[in-house]
């Protein structure tokens, strides 16, 4: 089987469905099942509308039917087609002016709307041009999670549920992305950017061939092109590779989209739908083999506002119990460390959540002398030989020769990735010399 992902701006209008509708069609053979995202900016519209239903004033309910009513009218389907799920949110908006509150759950609800929408006018549009198909609901194919509202995962026998149900399948699945249903039959999402993460679970799931991620770009590119227009499309990139990229700021995968195929050695592509020609890049599981066929460094990345904690401490000058403490306080607060520098007498980290930083100060007075410096941004270089010879010296050379200051160098004993820190204005400048510079 296959999986195929379409994202909001491939649903966002008549044009765009009947072009993700002609990649369907071009791939039959290899048994597809599609997986959709809410047309484009229609779940921000659903959350808007959500906080409206507290005050009674529902505009962003005309902006959701405006905006499906046009895609119908345009591709010619049934003008009632969504009538049921309008009747539904429409019961939803007044329970929830009664309410007069909103809670995750709710929230959740709002939002499913767009994907349930989307899928359906995706296979009645696929039915309209001679293709089988049918509209799902992820739980109707077996997405049931926990009770993490927002943020849910599924549980560990909807893998099994999910294979039985699509390989019963005769005509095309549409199934929508991003939601589930817990046990007890509450609507969840998986999180914004979770529909990657449906398709992936889904693949793994049906032991896919592939797991394709349909998008408006033509693939994962060696940096930002809105910094670097020269940027090119990576070819290849293991799967550590993409998860370190995700995770310092490349907006093209999901973080946890990748995992679920990880896990199965399942190779994910990312594409466009507005280039299918284009070749795209392939993310594979073996970062061992894909490092045999790099020169030096793939692609750029970076985060910005990043806040900079300096600990110095010199009675823990042995070390001993001095990282126990100061990670277990960020635990305590849920906050997430990105890079850690350590000295004999002192560990410098990087936040980008600073919610609760006055407490963690405070907590890390306790232990030291502390130093907070904000307006700091962590540059990511990923390739299979960021630790060959000479690679970091020719990088910080060039920095260097461009008066920018580099401080908390970080890299992963594997090679797959070097990290450090700049100044928040120097952030660009840096990507753009080193991609000038690593780039051909």
């Amino acid at each position: 089987m296959l999986v195929m992902k379409f994202g909001g701006t491939s649903v966002g209008n008549a044009k765009s469905i009947s072009q993700a509708a002609a990649i369907v069609k071009s791939r039959l053979k290899g048994r597809p099942i599609v997986v959709v995202s809410a047309v484009a900016k229609m779940t921000d519209c659903l959350i808007a509308l959500c906080h409206e239903s507290l005050k009674g004033s529902v505009n962003s309910l005309e902006t959701l039917k405006k905006t499906h009513e046009a895609i119908i009218a345009d591709l010619g389907l049934d003008k009632d087609l969504l009538a049921p799920e309008l009747r539904e949110l429409g019961h939803l908006i007044g329970a929830t002016r009664k309410k007069k509150s909103i809670d995750k759950k709710t929230l959740d609800q709002f939002q499913s709307f767009g994907e349930r929408m989307s899928a359906k006018i995706v296979a009645a549009h696929l039915n309209s041009v001679g293709i089988p198909s049918k509209a799902y609901p992820a739980w109707e194919i077996g997405m049931i999670t926990d009770e993490k509202f927002g943020d849910a995962e599924p549980l560990a026998e909807s893998y099994e549920s999910m294979r039985r149900k699509l390989n019963s399948l005769k005509a095309v699945p549409v199934v929508t992305g991003f939601i589930g249903k817990t046990k007890k039959g509450r609507i969840v999402t998986l999180g914004r950017g979770g529909s990657d993460y449906s398709a992936a679970i889904i693949g793994a799931a049906v032991n896919a061939e592939a797991i394709e991620i349909w998008k408006e770009v033509d693939g994962v590119m060696t940096t930002d092109p809105r910094i670097v227009p020269q940027a090119k499309v990576v070819p290849e990139l293991a799967f550590e590779e993409a998860c370190e990229l995700a995770y310092f700021g490349a907006k093209v995968l999901h973080p946890k989209s990748i995992i679920p195929a990880m896990k199965k050695g399942i190779p994910v592509k990312v594409l466009n739908t507005f280039n299918p020609k284009g070749k795209g890049t392939t993310i594979v599981s073996s970062f061992e083999e894909r490092a045999k066929k790099s020169e030096t460094i793939e692609a750029f990345t970076y985060k910005k506002n990043v806040t900079a904690i300096h600990i110095s401490s010199p009675e823990f000058f042995d070390g001993n119990g001095l990282m126990a403490r100061i990670f277990t306080l960020f635990e305590k607060y849920g906050t997430s460390i990105d890079i850690v520098s350590t000295s004999v007498v002192s560990v410098s980290i990087t936040i980008d959540k600073v919610e609760h930083l006055g407490e963690i100060a405070k907590g890390l007075r306790e232990i030291g002398e502390v130093e907070i410096v904000r307006d700091k941004a962590v540059v990511c270089a990923v390739g299979g030989r960021v630790n060959a010879a000479g690679v970091a010296g020719r990088m910080f050379s060039v920095l260097g020769k461009n008066n920018i200051s580099v401080e908390m160098i970080s890299q992963a004993a594997s090679g797959i990735s070097m990290t450090f820190v700049v100044d928040d204005k120097d952030a660009q400048k840096a990507i753009r010399v080193l991609h000038k510079e690593y780039i051909k």
